[in-house]
């Protein structure tokens, strides 16, 4: 089993990133997918999760109308398109499977490894 994240990088104020989550040893169909993320000094938190058993995607508040989680089931890859950036979030980006097809499950199967995303000037 793995997730492989990337697309992370260096992006101005107001620019775009997606990232991608390429899985590895199971279906996309087996558990919930989430990204998360933790910046220097904070705990890790939710950023937005694709549920396995609807589609339906949950993000947090500082994410919606900005982020958007979508999959592709040929290349087994989930993706976290970032729009409108700001330095709030700079952070390093993971991805995980939960141990769950439901979003609102808390616990996590699988982590991947990080992605840094940086947002300056």
């Amino acid at each position: 089993v793995q997730l492989q994240a990337s697309g992370g990088g260096l992006v101005q104020p107001g620019g775009s990133l997606r990232l991608a989550c390429a899985v590895s040893g199971f279906s996309l169909d087996d558990y919930s997918i989430g990204w998360f993320r933790q910046a220097p000094g904070k705990e890790r938190e939710e950023v937005s999760c694709l549920s396995s058993s609807d589609s339906s995607a949950h993000s947090a508040d500082f994410a919606r109308g900005r982020f958007t989680i979508s999959r592709d089931y040929g290349t087994n890859t989930v993706y976290l398109q970032m729009n409108r950036l700001n330095p709030e979030d700079t952070a390093v980006y993971y991805c995980a499977a939960k141990d769950s097809q439901y979003c609102l499950s808390p616990r996590i199967k699988y982590w991947g490894q990080g992605t840094q995303v940086t947002v300056s000037s």
